[in-house]
């Protein structure tokens, strides 16, 4: 049987959908935090169990019989160690065979400070023993969505991003290849390095969302502090601000992109270009 934690999540959502296409749905078991918000998946015959990253004793029953599992990780950024550490075990416990991690682009070698977890979250991994995919995901192409709306009432995108070039890939991009990675009959250890075929600047993100919009947007850019002190002006919190800040500055150095088409040839088409996302949302 195939587990997803974050089920009900969009990412674990997109994961099913695809996994449904070849698995038979009672076969897929969606983990979930509040598996109320699952009911439309078991009414296709998907089986729902309750999994919450802080309850880490009822973890390794939920893993009942689970031969491979999809660990979307925690979002709870600065504090996921502990929830990743009970899944782990858990999975230990259950004796899973196989565990699919989603982690980040380059993540041993990246100077974002978000990477940290993640690396630590690999050697829990690689310490327990199991059989894993370590599937290092760039960003995602919703991830600027949400830069998008203000930017239509506003007409500046602000950023530290400089000219770094940001290979992002649609989320069901990523589902797709979580899919054929946790249905791989290869179980060996192994690293994919995902993100998008094509990539783009943010002056030429900004200057999409112009054409496509029909309005005058413009990109400023920023040294880190002055974006992070314009992100807490805009009443985001002093932490999160830093976390939005590093990555942008992160990516003018490179930390988001990779041109090794790793991800297009594990789900046998192209990705998602960031326009075709900006049209999907404007319509």
């Amino acid at each position: 049987m195939y587990a997803i934690t974050g089920a009900t999540g969009q990412l674990g959502r997109l994961v099913i959908q695809a996994l449904l296409k070849t698995v038979p749905p009672e076969q897929i078991v969606a983990l979930a935090r509040d598996p109320s918000k699952a009911t439309d998946l078991s009414e296709r015959g998907v089986i729902v169990r309750h999994f919450d990253y802080d309850q880490p004793d009822a973890l390794a029953p939920a893993l009942e019989n689970i031969r491979s599992l999809l660990f979307i990780s925690s979002s709870a950024l600065g504090a996921r160690l502990a929830q990743h550490r009970a899944v782990i075990k858990a999975a230990e416990a259950a004796n899973v065979e196989f565990v699919a991690y989603t982690s980040l682009l380059f993540a041993t070698s990246s100077s974002l400070n978000m990477a940290y977890e993640h690396v630590v979250t690999e050697g829990m991994l690689r310490d327990s023993g199991i059989p894993h995919a370590l599937l290092r995901n760039s960003f995602y192409n919703e991830v600027f969505l949400s830069i998008a709306a203000p930017a239509i009432q506003q007409g500046v995108i602000f950023g530290s991003w400089g000219q770094g070039r940001i290979a992002s890939a649609s989320c069901a991009d990523y589902a797709d290849a979580a899919a054929v990675v946790l249905t791989d009959q290869d179980r060996s250890t192994r690293t994919y390095e995902l993100a998008g075929d094509t990539a783009f600047t943010m002056a030429e993100f900004t200057a999409e969302l112009a054409r496509s919009t029909g309005k005058p947007i413009v990109y400023k850019d920023l040294p880190k502090a002055d974006y992070r002190a314009e992100l807490e002006r805009e009443g985001i919190p002093a932490a999160f601000a830093e976390i939005i800040a590093d990555n942008s500055a992160g990516s003018a150095k490179g930390a988001l992109y990779d041109n090794s088409h790793t991800l297009s040839r594990l789900i046998g088409r192209a990705t998602t270009p960031i326009a075709a996302t900006i049209s999907k949302f404007l319509s």
